[in-house]
C-alpha cells in the first residue's frame, strides 16, 4: 500500500513525481470496451458543449435569472471578505452544512444555511490556522473531512464537534485539491498534480489509483495529438468527481482537459474544441455518462 503520511508514503517514480506503487494484483494496461465507451461519450459531449457555447454566446448576468422566479435566492452575509472556496452538506442531516475558505475561513450552520457562525479547528493555533487556504470539505452521515494549503488534511467522526489532524508527506506530488468521503473511514484524495489516493481505515494508509502524475503522462505520450499539452509542467486548477467515482480535470491554463475512470491507470486528455480558455467543467447531473458542461473565458 502507499501512504501519503509522512512516514508511509512510497517513493516516487524517477522524473515522474508521483507513487511508484500499482493496486495490488496489478492492472491490465488495456482499456475495457466500456471504458473506451465511457470516454468517447465524455469528449463528444464536451465538445458539443463548447461548440454550443460559441455559438449561442453566455448570457448576460440580466439574462441569468431562475426559472423559479427572482425569490429563489437571498443573499446571506457572512460578515468576512475573506474567498470561499468549498460549501457542504451532511447527507444525513441536510440542515447542518459547513464553509471553508481562505485565510482560516471555518463557517458551520444548522438551519440549512439561514445563519452561518465561524469556527475554528481544536488543535490548530490560531495564528497557525490563518495560514491555510481550505480548499475543499466533505461531509456525509457525520464524517467528514477537510483538507487546504500548505498541505493539510483534518477527519472527524462527531459532525465536526472534534477534528484529526492527518499528517500527509512532504513528498505528497501537487498539493490536496479534493477530498470525498464516501462513509465508515473511506475517502479519496485527489492533488493538483493529478495524484488519485484512497484510504479505508480513516488516514492511515493510502493506496494509489493512478500510475503517475499527470505532466508525467502527457510528457510519456507525447500528448497524442492534444494541443497544449507538449512539454506540459503546469497543474490542474478544478478536479470534479462524479457519484460513479470518474474525474474530470482543467489544465493551469485551461486549453484543455482531462479525463480519469476508475480502473484505469492514467489520466486521458482531451483538446476543448473551442480557442477559448476553460473556465470550469462539470458533470451533467453528477454522471460521466450524462455528459459534461463547460464554462469558456469570454
Amino acid at each position: 500500500q502507499t501512504t501519503p503520511g509522512a512516514a508511509r508514503h512510497a517513493t516516487r517514480r524517477a522524473g515522474a513525481g508521483s507513487a511508484s506503487c500499482a493496486a495490488e494484483g496489478g492492472k491490465d494496461a488495456a482499456l475495457s470496451a466500456d471504458a473506451a465507451s465511457r470516454r468517447d461519450a465524455v469528449q463528444r459531449t464536451a465538445a458539443a458543449a463548447a461548440a454550443a457555447t460559441v455559438a449561442g454566446g453566455v448570457p448576460q448576468p440580466s439574462e441569468a435569472r431562475s426559472t423559479r422566479g427572482p425569490k429563489a435566492w437571498e443573499k446571506i452575509e457572512l460578515g468576512t471578505e475573506e474567498l470561499i472556496y468549498d460549501m457542504v452538506f451532511d447527507d444525513a442531516d441536510p440542515k447542518h452544512g459547513w464553509i471553508v475558505g481562505s485565510r482560516g475561513t471555518f463557517y458551520e450552520t444548522f438551519d440549512a444555511g439561514k445563519k452561518w457562525s465561524p469556527r475554528s479547528f481544536a488543535g490548530l493555533d490560531p495564528e497557525e490556522e490563518i495560514t491555510y487556504r481550505f480548499q475543499s470539505a466533505t461531509l456525509k452521515n457525520g464524517e467528514g473531512w477537510v483538507i487546504g494549503k500548505p498541505p493539510i488534511l483534518l477527519h472527524t467522526t462527531d459532525a465536526g464537534r472534534s477534528f484529526e489532524r492527518i499528517p500527509l508527506s512532504s513528498k505528497l506530488p501537487g498539493e490536496p485539491l479534493l477530498i470525498t468521503s464516501l462513509g465508515q473511514g473511506k475517502a479519496e484524495m485527489t492533488t493538483s498534480s493529478g495524484a488519485v489516493y484512497k484510504t479505508d481505515n480513516a488516514g492511515r494508509n493510502w493506496k494509489a489509483q493512478v500510475k503517475e502524475t499527470i505532466d508525467a503522462t502527457l510528457n510519456r505520450v507525447s500528448s497524442s495529438g492534444v494541443q497544449g499539452a507538449s512539454y506540459f509542467t503546469g497543474n490542474v486548477v478544478s478536479v470534479t468527481r462524479d457519484s460513479t467515482g470518474a474525474y474530470l480535470a482543467v489544465s493551469s491554463r485551461g486549453n484543455f482537459y482531462l479525463t480519469w475512470q476508475p480502473g484505469e491507470e492514467y489520466w486521458a486528455p482531451h483538446n476543448r474544441g473551442t480557442s477559448r480558455r476553460i473556465q470550469n467543467m462539470g458533470f451533467v447531473k453528477d454522471s460521466a455518462d450524462k455528459g459534461l458542461w463547460m464554462a469558456v473565458h469570454v
